[in-house]
């Protein structure tokens, strides 16, 4: 399923108050970016209670109930979690990686809100959610059928919104801290190889196994847990971040010219974080267009030129890193700060190139 227009958990509720109080909605969005939470507070705060079902652990007659004899005529029997009196949401997760048979079953239930002869009560909502199969994630083609009777949204992760959320809800302050400088990396497309990944959930499980180790928790304790749930380079960025904060390193104090690029040979691991977060600096701060840059980002570009020729100094690889392109070929950095650079320090880009 391909997105043309996607939203953030801040307005997925406004936009299933729209959408699912009149039609059955399929919720579309990459493992672990919250949708079965998202639905499940979208209920509470309706009022309604949320069952959720697990379309990989579903077999047909699960839904469509066993046959009983009533007056000598068979009926089936809805089970009892489906066929309530009040109102409720009915949150199918994983309703693509059902079984096709399974995805059947959910025809009338999805399009005319009955199974047999039970309906559900006004005032229901049904609302179904899966991966893509892009997403590295089990799922199986959906039949036309079912998705032409479905509303299809499209969420995404915003780092604004988890990192709202997170300050409310107990998140370790490390985690906190490390997202707010590094927002990019909060999620990671999955990989095509069995590793962790990092997603809004897996930095939640991070966020759980820092306040279980306690404070203060040792490097190496620091390192076991965060490979255990974050892609690796994550991991190894996080690592060194609560290095720089331990060692009172900040990228900050380097930009003012209160403190110098660490250049100890044992301080590899935090000038690799440093280089990366001042690159991620750089790609925020600075326009596509010079002609566009105010007085005070042109003092921060040539402040910044300085910097990388600092870095050069201390680690070519590191300055290398910074102005490097991206996965894809593409530069990161503007064309103009990327040719000004060259003009102060060749040896940089002529290695880039």
């Amino acid at each position: 399923m391909h997105a043309q227009l996607t939203v953030t958990p801040a307005r997925l509720p406004e936009v299933l108050l729209t959408t699912a109080v009149v039609r059955p909605v399929f919720l579309w969005g990459a493992p672990g970016i919250g949708k079965s939470s998202l639905v499940r507070d979208f209920a509470a705060s309706l009022g309604l209670d949320c069952v959720s079902l697990l379309g990989t652990q579903l077999a047909p007659e699960d839904l469509i109930g066993v046959p009983q004899i009533v007056d000598g005529r068979s009926r089936f029997c809805p089970p009892e979690q489906i066929a309530r009196d009040e109102p409720y949401c009915l949150f199918l997760d994983e309703l693509n990686a059902a079984a096709p048979d399974v995805q059947k079953a959910f025809y009338s239930l999805i399009l005319d809100r009955r199974i047999g002869s039970y309906e559900l009560p006004p005032g229901s909502v049904v609302i179904g959610a899966g991966n893509r199969a892009t997403d590295q994630a089990l799922a199986r083609p959906m039949a036309s059928a079912l998705v032409n009777r479905l509303v299809h949204v499209h969420l995404r992760a915003a780092p604004g919104d988890w990192l709202a959320w997170a300050a409310g809800n107990g998140i370790h302050p490390w985690v906190v801290e490390y997202l707010t400088q590094r927002p990019d990396h909060l999620w990671s497309p999955p990989p095509k190889t069995e590793e962790p990944f990092s997603t809004p959930r897996s930095w939640h499980m991070l966020s759980d196994l820092l306040h279980s180790a306690g404070d203060p928790a040792d490097d190496e304790t620091v390192a076991l847990l965060a490979y255990a749930t974050l892609t690796p380079a994550h991991a190894g960025a996080f690592r060194a971040y609560l290095k720089v904060a331990r060692h009172a390193f900040d990228l900050e104090a380097i930009l003012k010219g209160d403190a110098r690029w660490p250049a100890e040979p044992g301080d590899r691991d935090l000038l690799y974080f440093l280089a990366e977060t001042f690159r991620a600096r750089l790609v925020k701060d600075l326009p596509a267009d010079k002609r566009h840059a105010s007085a005070a980002v042109r003092q921060f570009a040539f402040r910044a030129k300085g910097l990388l020729v600092e870095l050069a100094e201390i680690s070519l690889e590191m300055a290398q890193l910074v102005i490097a392109d991206d996965e894809a070929g593409h530069p990161r950095l503007p064309s103009w700060f990327l040719v000004e650079a060259a003009r102060d320090l060749p040896r940089l880009v002529a290695a880039r190139a």
